[in-house]
Parts: structure tokens; C-alpha cells; sequence
């Protein structure tokens, strides 16, 4: 109903009727018509009561219904005012993240129960860690100071920059894509970050470089021997990726090795199209032999 629809009183319930009505509170239908999720039909000018239509209770219990998957109230808004098909689209999009979530933070429990309970080592062996041979690589770049809570934005978005790039400019993508490390990202440690992707025309690629900006290189990846292990798509996220590189630093310090250089993210797979249980990323580390101190 709009503000210049005739209001009929006899169609209309008070709020207390209405809310008892859609099994909700009088507290959760202000809240709603402040948000616009749901108006009332009619406001009393002079009282400011309000009063709903009993055709509102199926969307007033939509709403609510939303609301018990943790669903924030932005979206909400956005959700039911879609037609029903895109609306359900729109709904097993945001599912599908809470399953990814729900996933990682699973194995990150499961690594803190392990150390809480001083079984750390045991956890440890959960993660298979190798050895490979990283060749020689020409790569482009993209490098910013950054926090944990901003990389699943930057990872993608810089990544893709960088593909599009390469295959526009630089002879084409020549190997996977990566995140290399090189100080601390978490919540209190800004990096930096580096997005990198392998290119086949060095000369091409340093001339787009120069020519980008600020934060933008083409630089050459020395060959390295790195200890990597393997984890699904639902670890990648932070912090329970933590886990992960903790392993593989400790397999390092066992074997008499030492880190080379910065670590890495490497991501072999198709993202979107990977499933929050599938291997997703290499979690890597330049390694050498430890030097011994004369």
C-alpha cells in the first residue's frame, strides 16, 4: 500500500494485534519500519500509532525468518525486494558464504582444541608438508599495506587487475598466480602484501609497469626449493589459515631448513567454482639449507 492509497480502518490492525498476528514483537516491528524493511500501512499523524495490513504478516515472518539464519538486516532489505527467483538466488549466495565460514572456523576450532589441550604437535601432523621446485618466473605485481580483515577483498580485485593485465599487456599469464608475504598481515600487522602473477613477455611487462603507477612492479622471481603443504578452501580464510603456516614453519625448524624468503599463498585452482572442502592453496615457503655459524 502507498501513502496515496485510501486507508480503509477496518482492513488495519494496531501494531499489538498485528505483531501478535506475525508472531513477532512490537519491538522487532519498529525496528523493521525504521530499517524499511516493512512500513506500516498507516501512521496516526497525531499519536504516531501503527497500523499494518494482515496481507503484511507473510513478509513480517519472512523478515524474522531471515533474521534466524544471521542474515544481517541491509541485506534483508535487499533479499525481499527482489522477485522470487532472484531472491532465492540472492539467498543461497549468502548461504554459501555461511557454509564456507562455518567450515574454516570448524578447523580452526578443531587446531585450538589441539592446542589448548597441549596435543600442538599432533596438529601439526594434520598437514602433509613437501618439497618443490619453484623455476625462475617473470612477474607482475601489485604490493599495499594491508590488514587481515581488507585481504579477501584485495586478493581478488588485485589478482584479477593483474590477469586481465597480463593478458592484455604482458604476453599472456605464465603460471599460477600468488600472494607472497613480506612481514606479518593480521589484524594488527599490516604486510605488506604482494599479488603476483607470472607473465610471458618480461620486456612488454616492465613497459606496463612503468607506465601503471604507483604499487605496480615487473621484476623477476628467482628459482627456489619451497616447503609447501595443501589446504581446502575453507582454511584459506584468516585466522584459521594460521594453522597451516605454523605447520609448515615447524617442518622447516625439524628438518634443519631455514626460510629463504617471503611465504606465499598460491592458488592453483579456480576459485569460484572450488567447494569450501576441495584443496584450493598452497601455503609455501622459500626454503634453504640452514647456514652453520663459523
Amino acid at each position: 500500500m502507498t501513502e496515496d492509497e485510501p486507508v480503509n480502518d477496518a482492513e488495519l490492525l494496531a501494531i499489538g494485534a498485528f505483531a501478535a498476528r506475525a508472531r513477532l514483537s512490537p519491538k522487532a516491528l519498529r525496528l523493521y519500519d525504521r530499517r524499511g524493511l516493512l512500513p506500516p500501512a498507516h501512521v496516526d499523524g497525531p499519536s504516531g500509532y501503527r497500523h499494518y495490513r494482515a496481507s503484511q504478516a507473510e513478509r513480517a515472518r519472512l523478515v524474522a525468518q531471515l533474521r534466524q539464519l544471521d542474515m544481517p538486516l541491509a541485506l534483508i532489505a535487499e533479499v525481499v525486494a527482489l522477485p522470487g527467483p532472484e531472491a532465492a538466488g540472492a539467498l543461497s549466495a549468502y548461504w554459501a558464504g555461511v557454509e564456507e565460514r562455518l567450515a574454516g572456523q570448524r578447523a580452526l576450532a578443531d587446531y585450538l582444541r589441539g592446542r589448548l589441550s597441549g596435543r600442538s604437535s599432533d596438529m601439526y601432523g594434520k598437514f602433509t608438508v613437501e618439497t618443490t621446485e619453484s623455476p625462475e618466473q617473470f612477474v607482475i605485481t601489485e604490493s599495499r599495506h594491508i590488514l587481515a580483515d581488507h585481504l579477501p577483498t584485495f586478493i581478488p580485485e588485485s589478482l584479477g587487475r593483474l590477469e586481465r593485465a597480463a593478458e592484455e599487456h604482458c604476453g599472456g599469464i605464465a603460471g599460477v598466480p600468488f600472494m607472497a608475504y613480506h612481514a606479518e598481515v593480521s589484524q594488527e600487522s599490516d604486510g605488506p602484501a604482494e599479488s603476483c602473477v607470472p607473465v610471458a613477455g618480461p620486456v612488454a611487462a616492465r613497459a606496463w609497469a612503468e607506465g601503471y603507477g604507483r604499487g605496480v612492479r615487473a621484476r623477476a622471481e628467482p628459482a627456489t626449493r619451497l616447503a609447501f603443504t595443501r589446504i581446502t578452501k575453507a582454511q584459506v580464510a584468516y585466522p584459521q589459515i594460521g594453522p597451516a603456516f605454523e605447520a609448515v614453519e615447524e617442518w622447516i625448524a625439524r628438518e634443519g631448513l631455514e626460510v629463504a624468503g617471503p611465504c606465499r599463498e598460491i592458488y592453483f585452482t579456480n576459485w569460484p567454482a572450488t567447494a569450501p572442502d576441495e584443496p584450493a592453496c598452497d601455503i609455501a615457503f622459500p626454503v634453504r639449507e640452514r647456514t652453520v655459524q663459523g
